[in-house]
C-alpha cells in the first residue's frame, strides 16, 4: 500500500511547481450514469488519487500558495445516515482529518464559499483542463484578480512517469493476479466454445484474487477478430485450430497491468501460425533486451518495425528491400501501432512522451512501459500467401526500467509455444 507520507510528499512536490500567489484545484471524478438511475462502478480520477489517495466522489483538493507558504485543503462529502443506507458509508470530515495529512478538511458543501475566499487576490489558477464546464465556471466566477489559467494535469503527469517502490509493488501484485488469469485462460482454450467464456474465466480470476476490476475491457479475439485491434465484442464462436488473441489485465489498488498472449484453440500451432508467432516473439525479446536508461522509445519503435518488416519479407508477406518498404510505410499495414506505452495508474498512463521543449523523453529508472509487437493479416488480404490470412498475433509484457537495464515484471506469464502447450493440454 501507499502510505500517507508518500501522498504528502507528492503534494509537496506538486506545490513546489506552483507559482507564487496561485491556487490549484482538483475535483474528484463524477459518478457515471449507466442507465436511468443506475451507475457504473465508481473509479476515482487518477490525478486526484495520485495526490490524495482519497477514493470517494464529491470531493476536492485545493492548494493555496502565497509568497512563502502553501496551504492544502481537502473537501469531503458529509456523513448522512439516510444516504449511507442506500449508497454505502462515507468517511466524513472528522475521520478524514485523522487520516489525511492536509492543513484543513472542509465539507464539500463549503467549496463555493471557500473558493471565493481563496481566489480573492490570486494571480494564477491551476486546474485540469479536462474538467467539465460546470466546474470551470465555478472557478472562473470568483477569479476576478486572476491573470492566467494554467493546466495542472501535465505537472502531475510528469511526476507520474517515475514509479516509487510502493507503486512498483502494486503493479507486481496486479501482474501476479493477471498471470493466474492468463494461465487459466490457456488451460481452458480447448474447452471454451465462445470468446465470452474465456473472458469470464479471466475476469473470474481477477475478482477471486482480490483485484478491484479489470484495467480495461478484456479482448478475447479468435481467428480473424484478432485483426481488429480493439475488438471487445467477445461474442463469436471459437473454431478449432484458431489462434486466440487475449489482451487482458487487472487493476489492483488503482494500479494496472496490461498483458497480451496469443494462444491456440488446438493442442498445437499449425506451421504458418508458428512461423508468424516465432517472428513476433523474437522481435519482442530483442526489443525488451534493448531497454535501459537513455534509450528512446522511437529507437525501440524503429528497430521493431525493421525486424518485423525483415521477417515479413523472409516469409513472403512483403516483397522488396526492407529499407524501401519501411520508407513507403508498407509494413504499417500489418504493424500499425506503437511498440508500447507508459503504464501505471492508468493502463495507458497519462504521462508525457516529450518534454516542454518538444524533445522526446528518454527512458529512465523507475519508468514502466509495455512492449507489444504484433502482426495482423486480414482474412481478405489477397496480397498475402493464403496460409497466413486471418491470423492476428500480439505479445505484450510490462517492463520496468532499472538503473542499468530492465526488469520484465511479467516474465512469469507463459509465452513460449512449448510452455503454453503444456498448460493447454
Amino acid at each position: 500500500m501507499i502510505t500517507e507520507a508518500e501522498y504528502r510528499a507528492r503534494r509537496d512536490t506538486f506545490a513546489a511547481k506552483l507559482k507564487k500567489d496561485s491556487i490549484a484545484v482538483f475535483f474528484s471524478a463524477e459518478q457515471k450514469i449507466r442507465s436511468n438511475d443506475t451507475y457504473y462502478p465508481y473509479r476515482q480520477n487518477s490525478n486526484f488519487y495520485y495526490l490524495s489517495g482519497f477514493t470517494e466522489d464529491k470531493a476536492a483538493l485545493v492548494f493555496v500558495k502565497g509568497v512563502k507558504d502553501v496551504m492544502t485543503y481537502l473537501f469531503v462529502y458529509k456523513k448522512d445516515k439516510q444516504e449511507e443506507l442506500w449508497n454505502g458509508k462515507r468517511l466524513g470530515k472528522e475521520r478524514a482529518k485523522e487520516l489525511f495529512d492536509v492543513d484543513r478538511v472542509f465539507l464539500s458543501s463549503e467549496i463555493s464559499k471557500k473558493l471565493q475566499e481563496f481566489l480573492k487576490d490570486k494571480k494564477k489558477v491551476y486546474y485540469d483542463f479536462k474538467l467539465d464546464y460546470s466546474k470551470v465556471k465555478l472557478l472562473k466566477r470568483y477569479a476576478k484578480a486572476v491573470r492566467s489559467f494554467k493546466n495542472a494535469a501535465p505537472l502531475i503527469e510528469e511526476m507520474r512517469l517515475i514509479k516509487s517502490d510502493a507503486e512498483i509493488r502494486l503493479i507486481k501484485e496486479a501482474l501476479l493476479i493477471t498471470k493466474k488469469a492468463h494461465h487459466q485462460a490457456m488451460k481452458k482454450a480447448l474447452h471454451c466454445n465462445y470468446e465470452y467464456e474465456l473472458q469470464a474465466e479471466l475476469e473470474y480470476v481477477f475478482k477471486k484474487s482480490g483485484a478491484q476490476s479489470d484495467a480495461y475491457t478484456s479482448i478475447v479475439a479468435a481467428g480473424n477478430n484478432a485483426n481488429t485491434l480493439h475488438y471487445i465484442d467477445n461474442k463469436d464462436r471459437i473454431k478449432k485450430s484458431e489462434l486466440i488473441l487475449i489482451d487482458a489485465g487487472c487493476e489492483y489498488n488503482y494500479y494496472a497491468s496490461d498483458i497480451t498472449r496469443t494462444v491456440c484453440s488446438d493442442t498445437s500451432f499449425s506451421k504458418p501460425q508458428k512461423e508468424l508467432y516465432a517472428l513476433v516473439l523474437d522481435v519482442q525479446k530483442e526489443i525488451i533486451s534493448l531497454i535501459k536508461p537513455g534509450v528512446l522509445r522511437s529507437q525501440l519503435q524503429q528497430r521493431a518495425e525493421f525486424l518485423l518488416c525483415k521477417g515479413m519479407v523472409s516469409l513472403g508477406i512483403l516483397d522488396g528491400k526492407v529499407k524501401k518498404l519501411i520508407k513507403k510505410g508498407r509494413h504499417k499495414k500489418y504493424f500499425p501501432h506503437g511498440i508500447g506505452h507508459w503504464m501505471g495508474l492508468d493502463v495507458h498512463d497519462e504521462c508525457p512522451y516529450k518534454d516542454k521543449q518538444g524533445k522526446e523523453i528518454a527512458l529512465s529508472k523507475g519508468m514502466v512501459l509495455t512492449i507489444e509487437p504484433g502482426l495482423y493479416i486480414d482474412k481478405d488480404d489477397n496480397e498475402v500467401p493464403l496460409k497466413y490470412r486471418g491470423i492476428g498475433i500480439r505479445i505484450e509484457d510490462n517492463i520496468l526500467v532499472t538503473e542499468d537495464g530492465y526488469e520484465n515484471l511479467s516474465k512469469g506469464i507463459t509465452k513460449e509455444i512449448k510452455e503454453m502447450k503444456t498448460l493447454i493440454s
